[in-house]
Order: C-alpha cells, then structure tokens, then sequence
C-alpha cells in the first residue's frame, strides 16, 4: 500500500469517527414493570435507556425515574462516567402501596430527550 492511499485512508477513517454523532438521536426511555400488584408487595420496574452515538463528546447524561409525581431514582453521567452501551437497563424496586404512575426520562447532553415514558401500576388489596 503506497503511502498516498494509507493517508487517504486514516482521513476517512478519523472523518468516519467523528461524523458518528450526526446518526445519533435523543435520549429514549422504556419501561417494564407488572400492571397489577397486590399491596405491600414489592415490585420490580426495569428502565431502558436507548442512545445512539454514545461517546466521550456526545452521551446520555441523565436517567430519572418519577412515581405519583416523586422522584425516587436518578442517575447522572458525565463524559468520563459514561452509560455502559447505547442500550442500557436500569432496576429499581419499590413497595406498592397505592396505585402507581411510573415515568421515567433520559436526556441527551446535546439533543435532549425523545419525551417521557410512562405506565399505570393498579395496586389492589
């Protein structure tokens, strides 16, 4: 390979890793968890956090879940902290106690988030 064609090709190689950001997107949010739930049980909610593009320059930098309008996890990610893939689940268990409305939020640091994710838990006797 003549010495032309290797520069050629690590140019395209760095413009290739750089323009990767341009394919990402918004932070998205999924939730998983029981639609019913008997009271005083604990229930386990899994939250999946979908983010292409996930670099040092451009990443998901914060995961919150909210019930009945509280919050009650939150993770926050920074450049060196980063999400562990463009894909990644969190769990979080709670006791059902009353019905429940679970929303859960990821932001990207530079296009923001896709909007909430949001589901009803009916707890009952």
């Amino acid at each position: 390979m003549n010495r032309r064609r290797f520069c050629c090709l690590m140019v395209l190689g760095g413009i290739s890793l750089y323009t990767r950001p341009v394919l990402a997107n918004k932070s998205s949010t999924s939730i998983e968890a029981p639609q019913t739930a008997t009271k005083g049980s604990e229930i386990t909610i899994r939250v999946t956090v979908t983010h292409k593009g996930n670099s040092f320059i451009h990443y998901t930098k914060a995961l919150q879940v909210i019930t009945n309008k509280k919050e009650i996890a939150r993770w926050d990610f920074t450049s060196g902290q980063r999400p562990e893939a463009e894909v990644f689940t969190k769990e979080i268990t709670i006791k059902a106690l009353e019905d429940l409305e679970v929303t859960a939020e990821a932001h990207c640091n530079i296009h923001g988030s896709m909007g909430p994710a949001t589901i009803k838990i009916s707890v009952k006797e």
